[in-house]
């Protein structure tokens, strides 16, 4: 018999660890192919992780509640036969073979190192540093050393080394570009502002004994994580703009009942102001970026990730894909479907993957405007104030006068590190532009 290792896959972009929220196979129960084992969650969207084999479950490696990283075994599946199939986590690349001509330098190459290869010798964490089940499978199967890895410099939370730092170093190394390592890494430097966020200590809650403690939820816990992140890791910025909206408001009145009578759904504003969204990034594409350590990432697709409130007080961020290539129809289709699946805790991973830009309607709740908090690693997050009814100043040719209007406020945070202030400020003015030029004879 041969056994199995059920891995924890990977979720996505940015997502590195997944909570075991249950366990749907106990220890000796039979499981089939693409079974779900159990179930996992991550700050962006619950799901199962199903097995790759046919067997029985022979051991749990992590309890419910556990925090596991992206290619931790998660459990041990007994299979027939005797060889242990390799589960897409840990398949090797496929090899080029060498070119013509090409075998002979080999051959030299390997007998000049036969009499000095050495079993390589496993990498693993230590006091100063943490290293994620990936970092070491890739440093064992590309023979990096401890002394290496220790001195690799790190660009990830706490100095940690990622993925993309010891694939970097690899792809250097093989170059013959030189890499600069971290003299004496394993002691760590600390500098005045670290040594003064070690010495902050939250002032103790003092709790009377009418008062009632209620335990955070797990995703609750998770998004206070991720909105601490995202603070630490930008420099937010807000510019704010208010746009009339009542062309929209009227021409929405007008058309609604037969939208929903033709169509089959019902026409609220955030499709129209998605529409808006999509086409200012289609004219500012460096908002529509992210950053990785000093490089900046131009994404080719627009994908609106649109915040959603659940019933249980939490949010998720479902992602519309090609928002810039749907029409009204397809863009009213792709908000309902999503909202109403968010609400139904009915979502897919695919679902939450890959936004590039994300926006709030903080008016939904009768706000005027707020200061959202960036979704990582996107640059910018358009909060959507609540539109009101207003004395406004109308201008006309034959002179000024006030009348009454639908206005609402746009708040746009974005991240100072790479966008400056004329940029986020023309964007969210392209935002209100596009608004209020709104074709009140347009069809759908």
């Amino acid at each position: 018999m041969a056994k199995f290792e059920l891995r924890l896959p990977q979720m996505g972009e940015s997502v590195a660890e997944a909570t075991i929220t249950s366990w749907l196979k106990e220890v000796g129960e039979s499981i089939e192919l693409d079974e779900a084992v159990l179930e996992i969650a991550t700050d962006k969207v619950d799901s199962e992780v199903p097995s790759d084999v046919e067997g029985v479950l022979l051991e749990k490696r992590f309890k419910v509640d556990d925090v596991a990283q992206v290619g931790d075994v998660l459990a041990i599946i007994e299979i027939e036969g005797d060889e242990t199939p390799v589960s897409e986590y840990r398949k090797p690349k496929p090899v080029s073979l060498p070119q013509e001509g090409a075998v002979s330098q080999i051959r030299e190459e390997l007998e000049k190192v036969k009499s000095t290869i050495i079993a390589p010798i496993p990498v693993v964490s230590n006091n100063q540093r943490f290293y994620s089940p990936l970092v070491k499978n890739i440093a064992q199967q590309e023979g990096i050393t401890q002394v290496e890895l220790d001195g690799m410099q790190g660009t990830g939370k706490e100095g940690r080394v990622t993925k993309n730092d010891i694939l970097t170093y690899i792809e250097n190394k093989k170059s013959g570009f030189k890499n600069t390592l971290v003299v004496e890494s394993a002691k760590p430097v600390i500098t005045q502002e670290s040594k003064s966020k070690q010495e902050v200590v939250a002032a103790p809650v003092i709790v009377s004994g009418e008062d009632e403690i209620v335990e955070m939820s797990r995703m609750g816990k998770i998004i206070s994580q991720h909105m601490i992140g995202s603070i630490q890791t930008s420099a937010h910025v807000q510019s704010f703009i208010e746009a009339d909206v009542t062309k929209i408001w009227n021409w929405r009145n007008k058309v609604k009942d037969t939208f929903e009578k033709q169509e089959g759904e019902k026409l609220t504003f955030t499709p129209i102001f998605m529409e808006a969204v999509a086409k200012a990034l289609r004219d500012y594409p460096m908002m529509n970026i992210s950053l990785d350590g000093d490089k900046i990432i131009k994404k080719k697709d627009i994908n609106l990730g649109m915040a959603t409130a659940l019933s249980d007080g939490n949010l998720i961020v479902p992602v519309i894909k090609n928002a810039d290539q749907l029409n009204l129809v397809g863009m009213t289709k792709q908000v309902n479907d999503l909202s109403s699946r968010a609400r139904s805790n009915k979502l897919n991973p695919d679902d939450v993957k890959e936004g590039t830009y994300t926006v709030t309607n903080v008016g939904s709740f009768g706000t005027l405007m707020g200061t959202p908090i960036i979704n990582q690693p996107q640059v910018g997050i358009l909060a959507l104030g609540a539109i009101r009814k207003v004395p406004a100043v109308i201008e006309t040719p034959d002179g000024d006068f006030i009348g009454i209007r639908h206005r609402m406020f746009l708040s746009h945070s974005y991240d100072h590190r790479v966008v400056n202030g004329a940029l986020g400020g023309m964007f969210v003015k392209a935002v209100k532009d596009y608004l209020e030029d709104w074709d009140s004879e347009r069809e759908f």
